[in-house]
């Protein structure tokens, strides 16, 4: 279900439509709002222009989010991969002891 909520990003009221809960559409709504307004007060940037260096910031964001995300499931298969290494090894000293103490 599709829901419209009205919105202020940048001094301009919007209506979005979307797919998620009201409350997530907000949080998304409040960060582009406060990545336009750390842009407009940084520098004398048109809206649009402010617009777009934040959709430029936060697409950096994202990629490096992407990129850290990727990190850390590169690290875990390597984790998990040791960790089924050492499960491995483990049997076969348990059956090397088994062997040796003639059970």
């Amino acid at each position: 279900m599709k829901n419209a909520i009205s919105v202020n990003i940048g001094g301009v009221e919007l209506r979005l439509v979307s797919g998620e809960n009201e409350e997530y559409t907000r949080r998304v709504a409040a960060h582009v709002d406060a990545k336009v307004s750390e842009v407009l007060k940084a520098g004398n940037f048109s809206l649009i222009e402010a617009a777009i260096l934040s959709a430029v910031n936060i697409s950096d964001e994202y990629y490096k989010a992407l990129e850290t995300a990727e990190n850390l499931r590169t690290q875990l298969k390597d984790y998990l991969e040791d960790g089924s290494r050492m499960k491995s090894e483990i049997m076969d000293l348990k059956r090397e002891i088994a062997r040796l103490s003639g059970k």
